[in-house]
């Protein structure tokens, strides 16, 4: 990982508002490369891991299947529109996600603690 990257991490991860971060290899079988934050800890990590690839490849596929069945006869199979950010809140927390093409990361954050 580069050191600029590293460097993001920390400085993301040391906001009092982020619970943790999650990031997470794209592919048939995601997996937690780097993580920071208790809430990601153990078997809860790997099931967000799991759910933010689940909802990053479901999103993906509705905008693929919105495309085929919108696309007139002279447009060209070629466009495809993808996923580049997701913002999911709930009432306690915010999930925000933003999709690579070999990385997903994922941070979790408390809306209700931020300036």
């Amino acid at each position: 990982m580069s050191p600029e990257l590293e460097q993001k991490l920390g400085s993301m991860s040391s906001h009092r508002s982020v619970l943790g971060y999650l990031l997470i290899s794209r592919g048939s079988h995601p997996s937690i490369i780097r993580h920071s934050g208790v809430v990601f800890e153990g078997e809860q990590g790997k099931k967000y891991a799991s759910m933010v690839a689940k909802i990053v490849q479901s999103v993906q596929s509705g905008l693929d299947e919105v495309r085929r069945d919108d696309a007139a006869p002279a447009s060209t199979t070629d466009e495809s529109d993808e996923v580049k950010f997701l913002r999911i809140r709930t009432r306690r927390h915010e999930l925000m996600i933003s999709p690579d093409e070999r990385y997903l990361l994922a941070v979790l954050h408390d809306p209700s603690s931020a300036p």
